[in-house]
């Protein structure tokens, strides 16, 4: 039900969603030479003389120590969660199609959370699906955590200040690669002389300046916190990578849990389920047509339980709603007898020509118990226990094929 307190003044407005809070996340991380790499991350993607080809190669070039290339980083995970914002990290189906929008997203990520427990029987999470899996970037994944350690932003600004703090002269000088190939970068025009070769050594000069970084942080207590910057961005990459696949494959995945819980559905119709099964060429599709009649019979309410420990409660109540056990006097040997014959483990055929006592003795013969030297009274006790532990294994039994039989596999 919806809240209607606050809905009037929402009407002629829209929620305006964008991922500043992200940015400005970001921006938090923007300290020494960290800053200095995403001012060139923005140079070059700005740049619009650089063609698409020489971008690429120019990102290659000065990413060869990535852990240190932080501002690609943050960059690409901007970037990232712009295009969820305006739906352009959805494919388009069709030709002519206008694209999803933020709220479509929404709404499939919302029908992923209850189609996936339908058909799995589980979390979204457990299929690595959850909102989050989706939309985590936007949702302050990498400022906030839930066990209590610290959130990728806060562990990565922490070695970020301390290699800064340290004050190394191959962080101040990577600081001046940056600014080197930035200032050219931006100072370029179309009929520029000599243009790639003069980009090529600036590109040259930031790659040599990563590797010197890199290797000044090769001993403690520098080297804890080199290996913090490649734990914490390998998770945003992670992040942003499950993120890409999740939304990309979004609504082919909603479709085909649909088309499947739909397929499922028909197989209540005896026809159209004997139909599937023979053009089903998926041996489990197969299978489930196949088998599905026996296991709706197996599917009772009254053998429900809700824990393994309320299934011989179940069995009890089971018992006594179906009026057993209906002889529990052992030496009452005509109900015993009586009883035997209802039995169908016991072959009772012309059991009307012997006397009860027979009955009796010919029964435990059947269930393998021993009849040499007892009397019919102990015979008659035996046979009886057997009888009503075989009506309990029965409702048993029952118990197990409804529960398999609602049981997702």
């Amino acid at each position: 039900m919806t809240v209607n307190k606050g809905l009037l003044s929402l009407v002629e407005n829209t929620p305006n969603f964008s991922n500043q809070a992200l940015e400005n996340a970001v921006n938090t991380l923007k300290v020494g030479w960290v800053i200095k790499s995403s001012q060139l991350d923005t140079a070059i993607q700005d740049n619009t003389v650089l063609t698409t080809s020489q971008k690429n190669d120019l990102k290659d070039d000065i990413n060869n120590i990535a852990h240190i290339n932080l501002g690609r980083v943050l960059g690409d995970l901007v970037r990232h969660s712009a295009t969820i914002i305006d739906g352009t990290i959805m494919p388009l189906e069709n030709e002519g199609d206008t694209g999803s929008t933020l709220l479509e997203i929404l709404q499939s990520v919302q029908s992923v959370q209850s189609l996936v427990p339908e058909m799995y029987g589980v979390t979204a999470s457990v299929k690595s699906r959850a909102v989050n899996d989706h939309l985590g970037t936007l949702n302050n994944i990498f400022v906030t955590t839930d066990d209590g350690s610290a959130p990728v932003f806060t562990s990565l600004l922490e070695s970020i200040n301390f290699i800064v703090t340290a004050n190394l002269a191959s962080e101040t000088a990577l600081e001046t690669a940056y600014d080197n190939l930035r200032n050219f970068i931006n100072g370029v025009v179309g009929d520029s002389t000599d243009f790639q070769q003069t980009l090529d050594a600036f590109a040259t000069a930031v790659a040599t300046a990563h590797t010197n970084l890199n290797n000044a942080l090769a001993a403690e207590p520098l080297l804890t916190h080199k290996n913090n910057l490649i734990a914490q961005r390998e998770k945003i990459n992670v992040q942003v990578a499950l993120e890409n696949s999740n939304l990309t494959t979004l609504n082919t995945y909603i479709d085909t849990l649909s088309d499947n819980i739909s397929y499922a559905s028909l197989a209540e119709d005896e026809t159209l389920r004997e139909l599937m099964s023979t053009v089903a060429q998926d041996t489990n599709w197969q299978n489930y047509f196949t088998n599905y009649g026996n296991e709706k019979e197996n599917l009772n309410p009254i053998y429900t339980t809700n824990t393994d420990s309320d299934k011989s409660s179940v069995i009890d109540r089971v018992l006594a709603d179906s009026g057993l056990p209906d002889v529990t006097d052992a030496t009452d040997l005509i109900a015993v007898a009586s009883k035997a014959q209802r039995d169908t483990r016991i072959d009772t055929a012309n059991y009307d020509r012997y006397t009860v006592e027979q009955q009796i003795t010919k029964s435990c013969e059947q269930l393998g118990i021993t009849t040499a030297n007892r009397t019919t009274t102990a015979l008659s006790g035996t046979l009886l226990r057997n009888m009503n532990q075989h009506d309990r294994d029965e409702i048993a039994r029952r118990l197990d094929l409804n529960e398999s039989a609602n049981t997702l596999s």
